[in-house]
């Protein structure tokens, strides 16, 4: 096994993650959600052009996510523009077009007030990230890394669902992304000054336009535009 790459610094930030309990939600990857199921999260696997994915760190508490959250009116029901909305305030990320893999069902719809609902999971090229800022909506200023997708699900603690999930993620991204299905071990942090990630990623096209891993574009499903994925394949962070 080969050894993993990383600093001084990068070492004392992984020493406090914490890894918060999984909460058991049914992974459906490439299905629509249903009719009358809400979708009320949406969050993203967001690749680099060497396979990795931007992995958020809170300093304060160790807790690990995904870039994503809790669509809100502007975002029209529409799951893509929700994540771009949230890689913006939480990572100060510019994505590409978001690809939809599927969808955690959420029984007991802790994001719901108590009723089911669904957690949208999406993946799209990481162009970009601006300078570093606190997340305007919960005062968070995370660390950004890249990780390997592998890695990412041992950070967040997920376990045998979450790396059927990385799995869909890595497969969209091969097929639509181009990135290689065996991503660069090492763990990079971004630069608090913003940098370019992904060269050339097409950006997110007109609200509703977020086309699945088969290339279909709009049908029924968890908002406008939101097509399913073949077998493609955040709580707050997300599982």
């Amino acid at each position: 096994m080969s050894r993993i790459e990383y600093s001084a610094e990068i070492a004392e930030l992984l020493g406090r993650v914490r890894r918060r309990p999984t909460a058991g939600w049914p992974w459906r990857p490439g299905e629509r959600v249903p009719a009358g199921l809400s979708v009320k999260q949406s969050w993203g696997w967001l690749f680099a052009p060497d396979g990795r994915v931007l992995t958020l760190i809170n300093p304060k508490d160790g807790i690990v996510s995904l870039p994503g959250g809790s669509l809100e009116p502007e975002d029209d029901g529409d799951p893509g523009s929700a994540l771009a909305r949230e890689a913006a305030e939480e990572a100060q990320a510019v994505i590409g077009t978001p690809y939809y893999l599927g969808y955690l069902y959420d029984r007991v719809g802790s994001a719901n007030g108590g009723h089911e609902c669904a957690r949208v999971r999406m993946a799209a090229a990481l162009r970009a990230v601006g300078p570093s800022a606190a997340d305007p909506a919960s005062g968070r200023h995370y660390r950004r890394l890249l990780v390997a997708p592998g890695l990412a699900v041992e950070l967040l603690g997920w376990g045998g669902p979450g790396l059927r999930q990385a799995r869909a993620a890595v497969s969209a991204a091969v097929r639509w992304l181009g990135v290689p299905s065996a991503a660069n071990e090492a763990i990079e942090e971004l630069p608090v000054e913003g940098c370019e990630v992904f060269p050339g990623a097409v950006p997110p096209g007109p609200a509703g336009v977020h086309p699945g891993p088969d290339g279909l574009l709009p049908g029924p499903g968890p908002g406008p535009g939101v097509g399913p994925g073949p077998g493609a394949g955040r709580r707050a962070g997300g599982e």
